[in-house]
């Protein structure tokens, strides 16, 4: 499980293409804290360290992955945000996020607001019927809450240290990112939706 507050900006160095799937290698501070089997949040995609040292790591990109995500346009010199998954001992200063991104949305217009930036993002319907005004989101594995929200778009206003330590600091209008909506949400509607069953009798 992760919160949603990037630990550092990484540098995908190396992307090799199989028929099978990608394979990516990013430079981080962070991979001096990861073994083989960790977890790491990858531009808000949940991914498998492998064959980490002090300063890079591997994670191999399944199809499903490369289908739901922008993982599939990485290339050498992209930066991603990373974060290590929660530990128990830890304060959970974001909030919920599996790292299991739900789609694709796209910047739609980036605007000042005062020292915050104000970025619109397009999104399917089948997805903003989970996103709600002051409710939580994650934008490219960034825990952000959103400001407003419409019939195909959403927006998130942002502070400058979020700026400053995310690629949404660079990100422009057209640019597609990751999205995970609240999982509360998803439970929630499942559960509306069910049959109702009568009790259970011996």
């Amino acid at each position: 499980m992760f919160t949603g507050l990037i630990a550092d900006l990484g540098t995908v160095v190396a992307v090799r293409a199989t028929d099978d799937g990608v394979r990516l290698r990013v430079q981080t501070r962070l991979a001096a804290d990861l073994r083989d089997g960790d977890s790491v949040a990858v531009n808000g995609v949940c991914l498998t360290a492998v064959g980490a040292d002090a300063a890079r790591f591997g994670a191999d990109v399944m199809h499903e992955t490369l289908r739901r995500s922008s993982l599939a346009e990485v290339a050498p010199g992209t930066r991603v945000n990373l974060e290590l998954p929660l530990r128990a001992d830890e304060r959970l200063g974001g909030h919920v996020v599996q790292g299991h991104v739900d789609g694709l949305g796209a910047i739609r217009a980036v605007r000042e607001d005062g020292f915050a930036r104000v970025v619109s993002i397009a999104a399917d319907p089948h997805l903003l019927r989970y996103v709600v005004e002051k409710g939580s989101i994650a934008v490219d594995g960034i825990s952000l809450t959103v400001a407003a929200v419409d019939g195909d778009w959403f927006s998130v206003s942002l502070i400058p240290e979020t700026l400053e330590r995310t690629t949404l600091g660079a990100a422009a209008a057209g640019a597609p990112v990751n999205l995970e909506v609240d999982i509360l949400a998803k439970y929630v509607e499942k559960l509306l939706k069910a049959p109702q069953v009568g009790a259970f009798r011996l």
